[in-house]
């Protein structure tokens, strides 16, 4: 089941996080000033609708008429206002209307028993309080776009960082042994990311040592095992004609070749090979190399070119191939050279998942159907020099309904490799 995944930088994880808190703040702070801006306008207009009410009163009394637009006994007043002046209270009431502002009501009774009341609409008041949501939405907006822009800048320094850790991370994944996470992260401020360089360093050094030791141990068993070998083999040759002489020499002559491999393999993974480049025609290179290897390959030249490249190495990665082919995979074994791109298809069971995934492994052949004999050798041998080559040696699988099978394409260079190589090794799976 294929599950999607939405791929986002650091950048915009931490802006979009400190926009969202900034927002949630601004809204939550916009609502509270608010709520007590509009509870401070509206309790001083009920100071000020009383206190027109008391003087309207002791006017009424005095003269007994009423000003300020005060009336006595309004059939519309409130009924909240009708019982506190029943009580002999003098009380305020907000009443909703239909444009927007409330309406204020204010009452009081007279000494004669009667009830003198007001009310009034501040429109002024609503206004100022518009005025002053729209100044709050401002400056929310200000704070989110403000947050968005820190978040950027701090987002972006740390994902700046984390990109530089991580190309130099790839450097030494592909063998550059000289470059230092640390070093190619930069910066004077000291955070998360220097400890993470720190330890990626301290890995890969570790790894290096470890890797160095390996490879030294197996190109000093290999070569103590050159010498025996080679021994035996001469011994095989002395032996009386025979069945079992045959036996002999063909395991002897075996095991020549494996310790060969091995240490070949040791020279590949110290990167201490380098390249003798030569200019050769390479349709007609590669059809005299397979005609020699593989007699019954079929060779086809869709485009010719001139290219710079070692004829030593590149023979090693053709005759690798095309013995790959001929042990794993079936027939018939079709080599095509397109400019500067050869292709070696085989009509077998194809690659194994593993080597599609994680590349040509030593002294491992793949599933059951492609591990009848061999050790894994082959395909190493044929990537490593192919990266001396600053060649790229991709693996995948034909399409079923095409026939099927495994196809390996090298991808010669333009230019001559300066060091070991500048193309790394690429599986791409089916």
């Amino acid at each position: 089941m294929v599950k999607l995944a939405l791929r986002s930088g650091i950048r915009w994880k931490v802006s979009l996080a400190i926009a969202l808190v900034g927002a949630l703040v601004a809204v939550a702070l916009s609502l509270v000033v608010h709520n007590a801006s509009r509870a401070s306008l509206l309790n001083g207009t009920r100071d000020v609708m009383d206190q027109r009410v008391q003087v309207a009163e002791r006017y009424y009394s005095t003269t007994g008429r009423t000003m300020l637009r005060a009336k006595i006994n309004d059939p519309a007043l409130p009924k909240p206002l009708q019982e506190a002046a029943g009580l002999g209270q003098r009380a305020t009431y907000l009443q909703d209307s239909d444009n927007g502002a409330p309406e204020v009501w204010a009452s009081m009774p007279t000494r004669n028993g009667k009830i003198i009341s007001m009310h009034a609409q501040f429109k002024d008041r609503l206004k100022i309080l518009s005025d002053l949501d729209r100044s709050l939405i401002i400056g929310s907006v200000s704070v989110v776009l403000g947050g968005c822009a820190l978040g950027i800048l701090v987002g972006g320094q740390l994902s700046r960082r984390l990109r530089k850790a991580s190309a130099a991370a790839r450097m030494v994944a592909d063998g550059n042994t000289e470059v230092r996470v640390r070093e190619a992260i930069g910066g004077r401020v000291r955070d998360e990311t220097d400890d993470l360089a720190r330890a990626v360093d301290g890995m890969a050094q570790a790894l290096q040592h470890r890797i160095e030791a390996e490879r030294r141990v197996t190109a000093d068993i290999a070569h103590e095992l050159r010498t025996p070998v080679t021994g035996l083999l001469t011994a095989a040759e002395l032996l009386p004609p025979g069945r079992p002489t045959e036996l002999v020499r063909d395991r002897a002559q075996a095991m020549r070749t494996l310790v060969e491999d091995v240490l070949e393999v040791a020279r590949l993974d110290g990167f201490a090979e380098r390249a003798e480049m030569q200019e050769i025609e390479l349709g007609e290179f590669v059809q005299r190399r397979v005609r020699t290897f593989s007699p019954e390959a079929q060779v086809s030249v869709a485009r010719h070119a001139y290219v710079s490249t070692d004829p030593r190495r590149l023979e090693r990665i053709l005759g690798n191939l095309l013995a790959n082919a001929g042990k794993h995979g079936k027939g018939p074994i079709e080599v095509t050279v397109d400019g500067r791109v050869i292709r070696v298809r085989d009509h077998g069971p194809g690659f194994p998942e593993e080597l599609l995934r994680e590349g040509p492994s030593r002294f491992r052949t793949g599933s059951e159907d492609r591990a009848g004999k061999g050790h894994g050798l082959g395909l190493t041998i044929a990537a490593g020099q192919a990266r001396v080559l600053g060649a790229r040696l991709t693996f995948r699988n034909a399409d079923p309904e095409a026939g099927g099978g495994a196809i390996a394409v090298l991808w010669l260079p333009e230019s001559s490799p300066t060091s070991t190589g500048t193309f790394p090794l690429i599986q791409v799976p089916d």
